[in-house]
């Protein structure tokens, strides 16, 4: 009787493999020829869409694609939100209204709002659940529920080489310089300089760079070391292998001294 019930657990645990590998297998058919490319546009007709770049499967809410552009070589991940507009299916003008540049990365379930002018300098990276909008509600009438009132807008612009930290919140009129920080979590408003690092709710500058002085305050860590021109991925990997190679007789002689 043990026999018969080992013999039926091990054929469900087959099945039980053989039915996962099938769903993944079929999941990466599936994000495979649902994400979006110039090439591959899908039923999205952006205004421009630069080589390299791709839109993850499932993609969030995109509407107003004809007033947005997005640069060359672009990582947009899962559920990520793109609109220009506050609705679908209007005339926004002859100028486009969102735009990316070349190399930018918006992590999974991140939005960017663009009733009005969107700027994302090039090579910036957001982590995940960025939210980034150029339109605020307003609360002007106190007899009037906040949602029925008309709201504010006005341009974001983020310079290129950012980074924004997983949850920022970039509020409308945001502007922010060449390489800025911004800690996740932090929520932005107004004018931040180049190589500054911001944080809190509402942000501040909790560190900056200038020529003269450098980081103040001094950095707490030390600059990673960069890796040599020249050196391929292939390289690198070898290294790495034979490192752990190198490592492992080491650790066997321990055992031995530690007996």
């Amino acid at each position: 009787m043990p026999k018969s019930r080992n013999t039926t657990s091990s054929a469900a645990a087959w099945r039980r493999r053989v039915l996962t590998r099938a769903v993944h297998r079929a999941w990466q058919w599936v994000q495979d020829a649902g994400a979006v490319t110039a090439e591959h546009p899908g039923r999205l007709r952006f205004r421009r869409i630069g080589t390299g770049t791709r839109l993850a499967f499932p993609q969030g809410t995109v509407f107003g694609e004809p007033w947005i552009e997005l640069g060359a070589h672009c990582i947009i991940a899962e559920q990520v939100t793109l609109t220009a507009g506050m609705m679908p299916g209007l005339d926004l003008g002859p100028d486009t209204v969102l735009t990316l540049g070349d190399g930018v990365v918006l992590g999974r379930g991140s939005h960017v709002i663009a009733d009005t002018r969107v700027t994302i300098g090039s090579d910036t990276y957001c982590g995940p659940y960025v939210y980034i909008t150029s339109t605020n509600h307003s609360y002007d009438d106190p007899h009037e529920p906040v949602g029925k009132q008309w709201p504010r807008t006005d341009p974001v612009e983020i310079g290129p080489g950012c980074w924004l930290g997983t949850g920022a919140v970039i509020l409308p009129g945001a502007r922010l310089g060449r390489n800025v920080v911004v800690a996740a979590g932090a929520v932005v408003r107004g004018e931040v300089p180049d190589h500054s690092v911001v944080a809190g709710a509402p942000a501040r500058i909790v560190r900056r760079w200038d020529e003269e002085g450098g980081w103040q305050p001094p950095l707490r860590t030390p600059a990673p070391v960069p890796i040599p021109e020249g050196v391929t991925p292939e390289q690198l990997l070898a290294l790495a292998e034979l490192d752990e190679e190198l490592s492992e007789p080491v650790e066997a002689g321990a055992e031995l001294e530690e007996r």
